[in-house]
């Protein structure tokens, strides 16, 4: 099912995270969010250009108008990967100096979805907020520790969301005309020796992939039943997220953090091919102003 694992950006970043696929450019975002960069990475020239930032950056996603939207420490933006310019767009947790945002993505209809922590994110003082496309800001999921992965089914009818410190992955059902969710489910379980869920992206059979903190692989899980399909050791032990790229969706891209950890490749970008497509990373949707 699997090729072989290899790392194909040695960055090591302290902490790796939010890997998207631009289909349209051919291209891999990814951010270092301590190291306040956003990278973008052409696996046909091997060129990972690096965008450094003075904030913390949680998550990145491509838009429609051409320029990034982000999930910056301090609210959402708009980047130009040419010029570097950044616009700023809101700051819906201005009023929380502790919070930053953390793990982002676009939804189907073009929205940006992403999520705060606190500290060191085990209060539940984050939420999950959602970016519309008209550029106003709805909080979607209150008392949040650490907001990390999200993914939307292929029928477009649930979203999966994790909350790290919970360690489970709840599902909601979706409704892709409004955004609207409700009707919240717990449908996977992460053990405690196999670390923590992270990130996350979902394949187009609708298996989700994990990424474990602290557990050196990536999972996945068929969230109808909660059942564990595959494990993927990972030469790191803090594994971030997993997003699929290539041509044909069906190489996996692994992000992870260098921390205060000694592995050799931690921090890096690891990929391997699987015989299974992912679905796309969606783009946002909204004008730029």
């Amino acid at each position: 099912m699997l090729g072989e694992l290899e790392l194909v950006i040695d960055a090591k970043a302290t902490l790796g995270e939010g890997p998207c696929w631009d289909s349209k450019k051919q291209l891999l975002y990814w951010v270092d969010i301590l190291g306040k960069k956003v990278h973008i990475y052409n696996p046909i020239t091997n060129e990972d250009k690096e965008i450094c930032l003075e904030q913390m950056v949680g998550s990145i996603a491509p838009s429609e108008c051409g320029e990034m939207i982000l999930a910056l420490e301090n609210g959402f933006y708009f980047l130009n990967p040419d010029t570097e310019e950044l616009r700023d767009i809101c700051d819906p947790e201005s009023h929380l100096q502790e919070n930053r945002f953390n793990d982002g993505k676009c939804d189907p209809a073009g929205r940006f979805w992403a999520g705060t922590t606190e500290g060191v994110g085990i209060d539940g003082k984050g939420a999950l907020y959602c970016l519309n496309t008209d550029l106003t800001v709805k909080k979607k999921v209150e008392h949040v520790s650490t907001s990390n992965g999200l993914a939307w089914s292929p029928d477009h009818k649930y979203m999966y969301f994790i909350d790290t410190p919970t360690r489970k992955v709840v599902r909601f059902d979706y409704d892709i005309y409004t955004g609207n969710i409700e009707n919240p489910r717990d449908v996977v379980f992460i053990r405690k020796e196999d670390g923590l869920p992270d990130g996350m992206t979902i394949d187009e059979e609708g298996m989700l992939w994990i990424a474990h903190w602290g557990g050196s692989k990536v999972s996945r899980w068929n969230p109808m039943t909660g059942e564990q399909l595959l494990s993927i050791p990972i030469p790191a032990l803090y594994v971030t997220s997993c997003t699929f790229g290539g041509n044909d969706l069906n190489e996996l891209y692994i992000t992870t953090a260098k921390m205060d950890t000694a592995d050799a490749n931690a921090g890096g970008v690891f990929r391997v091919k699987t015989n299974i497509g992912g679905c796309p990373t969606y783009r946002f949707s909204g004008e730029v102003y």
